[in-house]
């Protein structure tokens, strides 16, 4: 893994050197082994690169400049199945000048152009400078796996794995009111800084002397609803167990060594169990244990599939304490708001994985947004989509929704999720209980921000801008995973649970499970193969079998959450939080009545832990918000009418 800046210089105002190294120095952490520069003869480009060496340890060095000198590129990530492709290049006179495997890329675009995209395979970001046709390209993986940013700034367009290089480069830290008011840093491509973007999941970006073009290269297609169905249970068990064992043994190629983060759920112990068993020898596993409060402390279940591999077990203990010490510095990596303290744990354990000498490790990540594990995804089951299920099994599983609905809105939905709703024709569970959170962290907004975004409508903007024919005649439980697929999956997992945390201490995260092969398969198989009853992932559940001890077959779905700060208010990190927002920086945020928020911190201790626990995501934005603003000196200018409504 590594990181990049990329700048076209569209009206020849060159940027200097020393900006595009700064940019680099600022995202060291991704790449601490290596430091490169190159800047085009001509002045249309400049490329900077820092990099982390995993494959290719003597030769890697990038920006890649072809032999020819008209195509120059940088790649953050991982390209499997390299060595077979390199080959057929080989064989059709490519000539390659590294060992890396990111160099298939440069001579798969001179071979194919954009089409040669399809032939990637992995996590990863890249930007690819054609000097003959004067355009530079930026691709992002299918998935959203690895990071990849860009914005405008005096004229030049700027490309980069992460916002602070942008920063660094030149683009100023400025709030974006609007996307913070339409939930669009993650419902859509923006950011919380003004005129930063990301570039989509699966989707390219072109700039060249016309201006900037876009286009997406992949996308999840689910079944459609009138399509043949697979009866053939145990060979669609078979099959995915067979994707997701070739997709590990892909990942296991590597010329450093290789752990494992073991959280105690299926889905990592899995990773685990197939990953030793094509290795050949026991694994080093790495285990996060709240030991301050044992009902979100997983270690035993993670210790029982430990030992069921013989892996050589590393337990990291964190407390409240640990969380709040780390908690500014992990934001600064994740750029933006955590809604609990599990990403910096994430940070944590990530820092002493690479202190144990790993560079890389595999990771459980995406189980649940590819068979359905979520408990969202059961209740949309329940409620809209319960063919060739036990009607009494789903009969007993509705009553206990009924008996048990904390945390959805239901009618009391914005009107644009009922909009939302009408046009799917069903509801989405993840959207109905998140939109009632955001309406109560609306109750804190200031006066003049709450009007002047009034009827900005979040949810109908992320709407409206999907690929409608993806989601027409899916079932209703397909339409909310691909919904969350283009949202919370790459802009909330794989940030805050994923690359930024990883990345930060220079570790390399790899993801069997969003392999684009396991997910197209997935797609096809019918939603009571993923949902059975109450067992979430069930097709995943019984491929996986072989490699779990029966505990943890058994186990059901938890989430992974750090204990919340609210339950434990002599903790730091709940001093933290108080200490924040009782500063001045909650003051200077554009977006909260200050008074609200110091009256709620004072209810606080009168409330019962039920109610506390439901405020603490909302206290952990809020702070995330303030110490972005002081890390960054995010800065705030007076809302332009035009911001609102329905923004691009």
């Amino acid at each position: 893994m590594c990181g990049f800046i990329g700048v076209y210089q569209s009206n020849r105002h060159n940027v200097p050197d020393q900006a595009v190294l700064d940019a680099l120095v600022a995202i060291n952490h991704r790449g601490p082994d290596e430091h490169s520069l190159w800047r085009d003869p001509g002045e249309h480009a400049v490329l900077g690169h820092t990099r982390l060496s995993i494959i290719g340890l003597d030769n890697g060095m990038q920006p890649i400049v072809a032999d020819e000198g008209d195509l120059v590129i940088v790649v953050n990530g991982e390209f499997y199945d390299h060595e077979r492709i390199r080959a057929e290049l080989e064989a059709d006179g490519a000539t390659f000048k590294t060992a890396s495997d990111s160099e298939i890329a440069l001579h798969l675009y001179r071979r194919s152009g954009l089409a040669g995209l399809n032939r990637l395979r992995g996590e990863f970001s890249m930007v690819l400078f054609d000097r003959q046709r004067r355009l530079m390209l930026a691709v992002r993986d299918r998935l959203g796996i690895k990071p990849l940013f860009y914005a405008q700034h005096e004229g030049n367009w700027y490309f980069a794995s992460e916002i602070k290089a942008l920063v660094a480069a030149g683009v100023s830290a400025e709030w974006d009111e609007n996307a913070y008011a339409s939930r669009a840093f993650y419902l859509r491509d923006h950011t919380l800084f003004k005129g930063v973007r990301s570039v989509q999941p699966g989707c390219w970006i072109m700039v060249d002397h016309g201006g900037l073009h876009s286009g997406r290269y992949w996308d999840m297609e689910f079944a459609r609803r009138d399509a043949v169905a697979p009866s053939d249970e145990a060979g669609m068990i078979q099959a995915v167990r067979e994707a997701i064992e070739e997709s590990v043994r892909l990942r296991l190629r590597a010329d450093v060594p290789m752990g494992v983060y073991l959280s105690g759920g299926i889905d990592s112990s899995a990773m685990l169990g197939i990953a030793t068993k094509l290795h050949g020898e026991p694994l080093d596993a790495f285990n996060l244990s709240f030991t301050d409060m044992d009902d979100y402390d997983e270690n035993r279940f993670a210790r029982l599939a430990a030992e069921h591999n013989n892996a050589r077990f590393h337990t990291i203990e964190i407390t409240q304490d640990h969380l709040a010490d780390n908690f500014e510095q992990a934001l600064w990596h994740n750029e933006t708001p955590f809604f609990n303290a599990h990403g910096v744990a994430k940070y944590i354990l990530s820092r002493e994985v690479r202190k144990a000498g790993m560079k890389v490790v595999l990771t459980g990540e995406g189980a649940d947004e590819v068979f359905a594990g979520y408990p969202h995804f059961r209740r949309d089951m329940l409620l809209y989509n319960n063919e060739q299920q036990d009607p009494k099994v789903i009969s007993l599983l509705r009553q206990r929704i009924k008996d048990n609905e904390q945390g959805y809105t239901g009618a009391n939905m914005p009107h644009d999720i009922h909009w939302m709703v009408n046009q799917l024709k069903h509801g989405v569970s993840w959207l109905d209980n998140q939109a009632g959170w955001f309406k109560a962290l609306e109750g804190l907004y200031r006066a003049d921000f709450r009007d002047h975004f009034a009827g900005i409508d979040p949810y109908r903007q992320f709407f409206d801008r999907l690929d409608h024919s993806k989601l027409q005649g899916r079932d209703p439980v397909h339409n909310s995973m691909y919904l969350w697929a283009k949202s919370y999956l790459p802009n909330f997992v794989l940030t805050t649970l994923g690359d930024r945390m990883e990345m930060a201490n220079s570790i390399e995260g790899r993801v069997p499970l969003l392999d684009h092969h396991v997910v197209e398969l997935a797609c096809q198989m019918p939603v009571w193969m993923k949902v059975r009853g109450a067992t979430e992932k069930f097709v995943f559940r019984e491929a996986m079998r072989p490699y779990l001890p029966t505990a943890l077959y058994e186990r059901k779905k938890h989430y992974f959450r750090a204990p919340p700060a609210t339950l434990q208010q002599q903790g730091r990190l709940y001093q933290l939080v108080q200490d924040t927002l009782n500063s001045s920086d909650l003051d200077a945020l554009p977006f909260f009545d200050a008074a609200k928020v110091r009256a709620l911190l004072n209810q606080l201790p009168s409330l019962s832990a039920q109610e506390q626990g439901l405020l603490d995501p909302m206290l952990m934005e809020l702070t995330s918000l303030c110490l972005l603003q002081r890390r960054y000196r995010m800065t705030s200018q007076q809302w332009n009418p035009l911001d609102a409504g329905v923004a691009a």
